[in-house]
């Protein structure tokens, strides 16, 4: 799984919204085909499609993982989303509209004008998540087929699918998400970081780095770069090692007293 929350994630989400832009500026929906030359009715929709991609993609971000956790389906919030967004987007596509054509303002009123930017938000919107649900960009904190969790034993397992097993290596922080790893692979969870370490409960390890918990038995090695320490994990994985963390490290005898 990858996350949503990456310049990398952005910049693919808004690339494709200025695609779509370019899309609109040449059909010209709406009867802003008749509007000016296609490099000026390009230029417009482009500006309308990437505000909307912001807020779209924001939306999305903080709209899904709750309605995932409660089991909603996209079906149940992405038409209230739309009808939410396009109060704030349609006035702003309609003074923008109005500035560059001011026959608008008596040629479309305000209900007809609302009307056609919820289609164009909700076709938008529609196919942004359904985009993202083939993808898998995002994961809420439930996984299917968890293991159970015995009485005593860490909370943290409990976030693991049976796919990953039970042997947790490290937690590595990813933006407003926790990677659990394991030898069998990772699983995404959206929690602080600072819960997560908490829920390891007995499980021996320490928080070596700002973004980073590893388990004591997960570690094979010490990688040494210049004045930069990492450990190797069973898994090939290496966790950095911030330097305010190494003398906690040598007194719990992770490290050599000499490193």
């Amino acid at each position: 799984m990858q996350s949503m929350n990456t310049t990398r994630a952005w910049v693919i989400d808004l690339s494709g919204f200025a695609a779509a832009g370019v899309i609109l500026g040449v059909v010209g929906p709406f009867g802003t085909f008749l509007n000016d030359a296609l490099p000026q009715r390009v230029a417009y929709w482009m500006c309308l499609c990437l505000i909307s991609g912001v807020v779209i993609g924001a939306a999305v971000r903080w709209t899904w993982p709750p309605a995932r956790r409660r089991g909603l389906p996209a079906w149940a919030w992405v038409p209230a989303v739309a009808v939410a967004i396009t109060v704030p987007l349609g006035l702003l596509s309609r003074v923008i509209a109005i500035g560059l054509w001011p026959g608008v303002r008596q040629a479309v009123g305000w209900t007809e004008w609302y009307g056609q930017a919820l289609l164009v938000e909700l076709v938008l919107l529609a196919l942004y998540v359904a985009a993202h649900s083939r993808a898998g960009w995002l994961t809420g904190p439930a996984a299917p087929a968890m293991v159970p969790v015995e009485a005593g034993a860490a909370r943290i397992l409990d976030r693991l699918p049976r796919r990953l097993g039970r042997d947790l290596l490290c937690l590595q922080m990813e933006d407003h998400y926790v990677r659990l790893h394991t030898l069998e692979g990772s699983v995404l969870v959206l929690m602080p970081f600072t819960r997560a370490i908490a829920d390891v409960g007995p499980i021996d390890g320490l928080r070596v780095h700002r973004s980073w918990w590893v388990a004591r038995q997960a570690v094979r090695g010490v990688i040494h770069d210049g004045r930069n320490l990492r450990l190797r994990l069973t898994s090939g994985l290496e966790a950095p090692v911030a330097r305010a963390r190494i003398a906690e490290l040598k007194a719990a005898g992770w490290l050599a007293s000499d490193v």
